[in-house]
């Protein structure tokens, strides 16, 4: 089949990023695998429902993939007793945790943060913050055990839920001549744009086909792929970004260059943060999530999106 470009829209689900707290898989996980899943589970699948009715169960992870979780697992532990979530952030909990809440400009993601929030609150999951996953082992009952690097354990449990992001995969396009940045795996031009130590999801500035160009002219990696490692992609994003390629495929290069996108600047859309964010209150002072991300220690090199 010959074409004369090629658009990569295959997102990052096929590849999820591991729960170590650097990125990378975690003394014990290639183990475990067996009990731990990467994705959302599916609640209404009655296997899937089986597996997590009356267990003790950690679930890693700060956006809405978590907040979905929690919120699903709740109505399970409300079903059957016994079941009861560990939720785990790097972060502490403070007055943006949750996202926007009914001030989101996403009406459905602000409800989905007040119900992960209503989870926690009713005690269906208990959360554990400020955590940085080291170690996976299991104890003599078979029951896993997570260690963090400052040296805390948490108490065994049934199940891993790991939601700390995706990854793309750029195995099959490896004789391609891609331009990537080397920490976000994001086109060079773009990754400055959607940096998620600088930016939130509103604040990524509006961009197309000539920041998402390679060195082999006629390929394009877009939507969620575009973004690499950052957690920061919305849909809205990426439709802007096919249609200005569109128009720069037929030759009409001034509505490739006239992107236009207006996106919503409150909710959960942040990066993944650093071991040192102290642990903060529910009452502590913040701001919606596209407020200035913490920024790196003297010596610290920007930490990529994934981890729990």
């Amino acid at each position: 089949m010959l074409a004369r470009a090629v658009i990569d829209a295959s997102g990052t689900w096929s590849t999820p990023g591991p729960l170590g707290g650097d990125g990378l898989p975690a003394p014990g996980e290639l183990a475990a695998a067996d009990r731990i899943a990467y994705r959302v589970p599916d609640f209404t699948d009655p296997d899937v429902r089986g597996r997590y009715a009356g267990k003790r169960v950690v679930v890693l992870g700060s956006g809405a993939s978590a907040f979905t979780t929690l919120a699903q697992f709740a109505e399970l532990a409300e079903e059957v007793p016994g079941s009861h979530a560990v939720w785990v952030l790097r972060r502490g909990i403070g007055a943006d945790t949750f996202g926007g809440g009914k001030a989101d400009q996403l009406p459905e993601r602000g409800a989905l943060g007040l119900r992960a929030k209503a989870a926690v609150e009713a005690g269906y999951a208990t959360a554990v913050t400020g955590f940085r996953a080291e170690v996976v082992e299991q104890d003599g009952d078979g029951r896993l055990v997570l260690t963090g690097e400052d040296g805390r354990r948490l108490e065994p449990v049934d199940e891993l839920i790991a939601l700390t992001g995706f990854r793309p995969d750029l195995s099959f396009l490896s004789e391609l001549r891609l331009g990537l940045d080397e920490r976000l795996q994001a086109p060079a031009e773009l990754a400055p744009l959607i940096d998620p130590n600088v930016h939130s999801c509103g604040t990524v500035y509006p961009h197309g086909a000539r920041e998402l160009t390679h060195p082999e002219q006629g390929v394009y990696l877009v939507g969620m792929k575009s973004y690499g490692r950052a957690p920061t992609f919305l849909a809205l994003t990426g439709y802007e970004q096919v249609r200005s390629i569109a128009a720069a495929l037929a030759g009409d290069h001034e509505a490739a260059a006239r992107v236009e996108l207006t996106l919503p600047e409150t909710g959960v859309c942040k990066g993944s943060g650093f071991a040192e964010v102290p642990q903060v209150e529910d009452s502590a002072a913040g701001g919606g999530c596209c407020g200035a991300q913490e920024e790196p220690q003297s010596g610290e090199q920007a930490a990529p999106a994934g981890g729990c």
